[in-house]
């Protein structure tokens, strides 16, 4: 028979592919939830706005609720150190069992919150907690399933494995604005404003069930299991410490990438209907697309950068960013339309594709492997607290301050220079993963 003439080894990676493939779904599961509900909030940024924070001037609502979604950012880098060390500790599996908790209570917090004119002052503050504690718990989350994928890579494969938890948050990116497009088409934009944008967060709450389901079947890695020090807390400040110089970097690395992803996923709706007055229905199909170009480009660019090394893609992705994004920005303000606009965000989307494709798998490369999950969160976190998270917000504000609706382009072009230099930083190195020079 033909299954005589396999191999041992040929048998074991037939068995190998769908415990792999399941492994990719199990742990990339709570990391969908958490990005499903930040693209939520960013999506109804202006209907959370008039919910939470009515001023009767529709700037300054807009505003506060740009900069709560920025704040719960602020706390990504507590929950990097804090839950990293948790997980370097005691495990990955129970570190993303504990964040997939945390994140829950945050979304149910916010999904179920009385708006203003039901408890006053009270609804923003509770508002603003599950935002912090959503971004506390999403500190590791990120950096703890890159840590899982890479530790489950098989060889020469790493970066394809590692580009699944970019690509996870793809589709959240997609799920999220296929229920806007749909909430869009059936409801009037009077009640989208007053309870619609509740729908999908609500949808969001029904789905913890089966994530938990999920990410409790995780096996630990391997190599945690292999590793015979475990990090105590001083350990983990100490070893931080020590390689803060691979952390400046690692978060340098990183501002490309949470500055363009929050710029053409989250904030594409609010710009569109904002700034380009389109209809908020081309706006997400265009998000949509995005989400989808997104899924196409990172693990097509993460398998291409285990054949020819990460930093070949990250220079180039850096370069082309920041020659080409204030351009293009000018030429969209210029005649705005569906068209351009879907044109803009896909060439975007294939330069961000593709330099996160690389990116996550060299972050987890360059990190000492004793604190490989606190080190790499921490990267990861402080670049989206201090950038990318508040990227919406600092775009509308430049938009104000300066009346240019092109602005945001340059602010893509200084991550790009962010990212270029921690490139031209970064020591090259190699592992068995696959090829990181």
């Amino acid at each position: 028979m033909a299954t005589e003439r396999l191999s041992a080894k040929d048998v074991a990676m037939v068995a190998e592919r769908p415990s792999a493939f399941w492994s990719i779904v199990r742990v990339s599961c709570g990391n969908f939830l958490e990005m499903y509900d930040f693209m939520v909030f960013g999506y109804y940024a202006s209907s959370i706005g008039t919910a939470f924070f009515p001023t009767g001037n529709p700037f300054v609502s807009l505003m506060l609720s740009l900069m709560t979604f920025g704040a719960g950012f602020l706390m990504r880098p507590l929950g990097a150190v804090v839950l990293g060390a948790y997980a370097d500790r005691h495990g990955r599996r129970a570190g993303l069992l504990l964040t997939l908790s945390l994140m829950s209570i945050g979304i149910l917090s916010i999904a179920c919150m009385p708006g203003y004119a039901t408890i006053g002052l009270l609804a923003p503050l509770l508002v603003l907690t599950g935002r912090l504690l959503q971004g506390f718990s999403a500190g590791m989350e990120l950096g703890g399933v890159s840590v899982y994928l890479s530790e489950i890579a098989t060889l020469g494969h790493k970066g394809f494995y590692v580009s699944w938890q970019s690509g996870s948050q793809q589709v959240a990116v997609v799920v999220a604005a296929l229920m806007g497009v749909v909430l869009s088409s059936t409801l009037p934009p009077e009640k989208m404003i007053l309870w619609g944008w509740r729908v999908p967060l609500l949808l969001g709450c029904a789905i913890i069930p089966l994530l938990f389901w999920l990410r409790r079947s995780l096996q630990e890695t391997d190599e945690f299991i292999a590793r015979k020090h475990r990090p105590r807390g001083q350990d983990v400040v100490r070893l931080l410490s020590a390689n803060w110089k691979i952390v400046l970097i690692g978060t340098l690395l990183v501002t490309m990438t949470t500055v363009s992803f929050y710029m053409i996923t989250a904030y594409t709706p609010t710009f569109g209907t904002s700034v380009l007055h389109l209809t908020a229905m081309d706006s997400l199909v265009v998000t949509l697309c995005v989400g989808a170009s997104n899924l196409l480009w990172l693990p097509v660019m993460g398998a291409f950068s285990d054949r020819i090394g990460r930093r070949p893609l990250l220079f180039a992705c850096t370069i082309l960013m920041l020659v080409t994004a204030y351009p293009l920005m000018i030429w969209l303000v210029h005649a705005p339309s569906f068209s351009r606009l879907l044109v803009a965000e896909l060439w975007l989307s294939f330069i961000y594709g593709s330099y996160n494709g690389a990116m996550v798998v060299y972050l987890t490369e360059i990190m000492p492997a004793d604190v490989r999950t606190t080190a790499f969160a921490l990267a990861y976190s402080l670049a989206t607290a201090i950038f990318g998270g508040f990227t919406p917000a600092i775009s509308t504000f430049l938009i104000h301050i300066t009346q240019n609706h092109a602005v945001p382009g340059l602010w893509l072009s200084c991550a790009a220079a962010c990212g270029l230099i921690a490139t031209l930083c970064a020591k090259p190195h190699n592992d068995s993963g696959g090829r990181a020079s």
